[in-house]
């Protein structure tokens, strides 16, 4: 999980804090030690750490924090306030031009996954009612071409093409006319990349700039470079004028040092993360969302938003009758799985929710990907009459579904118990509801 090393540190040595009542000026610099260690240990720019460090101890030695009734919060919110600031501050959005198309124009080194995130940029311009046109520009990648193109086809968006045999600079300026043709009111030019940075590279990329002016520069770059990210976007920037950052692959950094100096260093905001292969899978970037996740306090907003483009709210009116008239199947009992599974890796999931980003510490928590994707195999096996009766599965049905799934009669009989045991449970809660209406027992989230 991304800042895991990070928000395990800060959450300890703030819990350190807590038990002091109150601080003193000597109390705050021992703490602010600590999480300068963090903070350098999670590949955060020495100057950035250096100058976070200053501000945060400005604030937190003032008169109005040691003589508070509850100092350790006053300085968990001025980290938190800082992190923030560090990180942007606020949500960076694309600029939409308002006369189109919006021209994109995605750049980095080789490798940092910018096709893939073409794709991933394109399918989240759709969900805000857009038009986009993909442009392949990268000519010397070996495949990059045809990347893009299975990617269009897979969202059912049309890519520009002229081979790899024609120049960048020729092929965006077509798209262009392309895309005024057809009414495509974006325009995301995937260009190429090198393994290093150099001066071929950054002449042919002033050029397509030069060519069509984007609206938009981002540079894709790859967390797990760690400073080396930070080194990328600072060459870019001289050379392009960047607008803003996707940073890759920040589920598989556990230090995050990029996501925390990026925006210090080269003053480019940025604008998304990719978590993730799928095309889902990159999000809006929120400074202060992240902040309230490193600092143990979740992010429940994002998990809300989540949830509301997850979830059918048609379904789940439909599902709560079938509770009240007891007709729960294990056919709704797949739904909400699948369901739930559309919210990402559970890991993440649970890294939204306060007091639960520190993933340690649930020891009995077994996040299982596989494990679901057994219990879909399992109910996927039987008769549509044995998943709205599971009371007829004998031994010899439970042997059959067992065979057919590709699992063992134990996990049959698991998953039984456990469709079981939710019936009861949404039962009672269903009883609950009831006797609050009566006036009897009341639940806090009930009321």
């Amino acid at each position: 999980m991304v800042f895991e090393g990070l928000a395990d540190k800060l959450q300890n040595t703030f819990k350190k804090l807590r038990g002091r009542g109150k601080l003193s000026e000597a109390d705050v610099n021992e703490a602010m030690r600590e999480v300068r260690v963090a903070l350098l240990e999670a590949d955060v720019n020495f100057k950035v750490a250096k100058d976070f460090i200053a501000k945060v101890k400005e604030r937190a030695v003032g008169q109005e924090v040691l003589e508070s009734l509850s100092p350790a919060q006053h300085v968990i919110k001025i980290v938190s306030d800082e992190l923030t600031a560090l990180m942007g501050g606020t949500q960076s959005r694309i600029t939409i031009s308002s006369r189109p198309p919006t021209v994109i124009m995605l750049v980095g080194l080789q490798g940092a996954g910018k096709t893939t995130t073409a794709g991933k940029l394109a399918r989240y311009l759709v969900k805000q009612n857009k038009r986009p046109l993909l442009v392949a520009a990268d000519v010397y990648r070996p495949a990059a071409i045809k990347q893009l193109e299975v990617l269009g086809q897979n969202l059912e968006l049309p890519v520009f093409s002229l081979g790899d045999k024609e120049n960048p600079v020729v092929i965006a300026k077509k798209a262009m006319e392309y895309a005024e043709s057809y009414a495509r009111d974006v325009v995301i030019i995937d260009t190429a990349g090198r393994l290093h940075i150099n001066e071929e590279l950054m002449g042919e990329l002033k050029a397509v700039k030069q060519q069509v002016k984007p609206h938009e520069i981002l540079l894709v770059v790859d967390a797990m470079t760690g400073q080396d990210a930070v080194t990328v976007a600072e060459a870019f920037n001289k050379d392009l004028g960047l607008d803003g950052v996707i940073l890759t692959k920040l589920d598989g950094d556990a230090r995050g040092g990029a996501a925390l100096s990026v925006k210090a260093v080269t003053g480019c905001p940025i604008k998304f993360t990719g978590q993730g292969e799928k095309l889902e899978a990159l999000e809006p970037f929120y400074p202060d969302r992240m902040a309230s996740r490193i600092l143990g306090m979740g992010d429940v907003l994002s998990l809300i938003e989540k949830a509301e483009t997850a979830f059918d709210a048609e379904k789940a009116m439909a599902l709560e009758k079938k509770l009240r008239k007891e007709e729960f199947t294990l056919d709704d009992f797949l739904e909400q799985l699948q369901q739930v599974r559309k919210l990402g890796p559970l890991e993440q999931v649970l890294g939204m929710l306060p007091g639960m980003g520190n993933l340690k510490q649930l020891k009995d928590v077994q996040i299982d990907e596989k494990q679901l994707k057994r219990v879909e195999a399992i109910i996927q096996s039987m008769t549509s009459k044995e998943r709205r009766d599971p009371g007829i599965l004998n031994g010899s049905r439970r042997k059959r579904i067992a065979v057919g799934s590709g699992t063992k009669v134990q996990d049959v009989n698991r998953l039984l118990k456990q469709f079981d045991d939710a019936k009861k449970m949404m039962k009672r809660f269903q009883g609950m509801q009831n006797n609050k209406k009566k006036g009897g027992f009341k639940l806090p989230f009930f009321q």
